[in-house]
């Protein structure tokens, strides 16, 4: 496999994260920020094009890492997706003009391991949700992406796996504007644009750390097999 190198994008909201205020003008400044934060799992989204270029379909298919977002990438910010090697783990780090980097952070692997049993918790409602449109092949062009792996091969991108778990808290967990922080992200198999993914999740740990997080682990299944499994940790209730 080859070494990733660095890319750079100018980053951008897409239609569908307007339903969180935060990814909107108003109501980031309503919650102390100058303007739109973008939505963690498109930077997340633009912070895997460096492996997916470097490590192509067996990363898809078996990788996974964990991603932190440490401050936020505003709407229209040139970001740059830095690699790094130190002969363990492959870092990408997303960096922006604004003070105080990197902005996010992605701890990636190549190989994520077996499918780790989901923890007992507050169980939310299982999902079955169509791997099309915002869910499909191409969430990397939507986001001005033009790497077009994932569209030409008609495999779901992986952003779409924090995105499916994104979801489940807005629907079931936050109040108001919210803020994805961290996930660990595990592939276990690629999906297709059109199967119907079944999300199943549960909310296994909530405490207050500006604001109140909630940890919930999720688990995507297509067909009976699972394809992704994530930790996915995000402030529910802003200060």
């Amino acid at each position: 496999m080859r070494q990733p190198i660095t890319w750079q994008i100018n980053a951008s909201n897409l239609a569908e994260h307007a339903r969180n205020p935060i990814h909107t003008d108003p109501g980031a400044q309503a919650a102390g920020f100058p303007r739109a934060l973008v939505a963690g799992v498109t930077t997340y989204a633009y912070l895997t094009h460096p492996l997916i270029v470097a490590w192509g379909e067996n990363w898809l298919h078996n990788g996974g890492g964990e991603v932190r977002f440490r401050r936020p990438v505003f709407d229209g910010d040139a970001l740059r997706c830095v690699p790094a090697n130190d002969g363990e783990a492959t870092t990408i780090d997303a960096i922006t003009d604004e003070p105080d980097q990197p902005r996010a952070q992605f701890v990636a692997v190549k190989d994520s391991g077996p499918v780790i049993p989901m923890r007992a918790g507050e169980w939310l409602p299982v999902l079955e949700i169509p791997l099309i449109g915002e869910w499909g092949s191409d969430y990397g062009q939507r986001a001005g992406d033009d790497l077009d792996f994932c569209l030409t091969n008609n495999y779901v991108h992986p952003a779409v796996w924090p995105a499916l778990a994104n979801n489940a808290v807005h629907q079931f967990v936050a109040r108001g504007s919210w803020i994805h922080t961290r996930s660990i992200i595990r592939h276990h198999g690629i999906a297709h644009g059109g199967s119907v993914a079944t999300v199943r999740s549960t909310v296994v740990r909530r405490f207050q750390s500006h604001g109140e997080r909630a940890i919930l682990d999720v688990q995507i299944e297509i067909d009976g097999c699972i394809v992704a499994t994530l930790e996915h940790e995000a402030i529910v209730a802003l200060p």
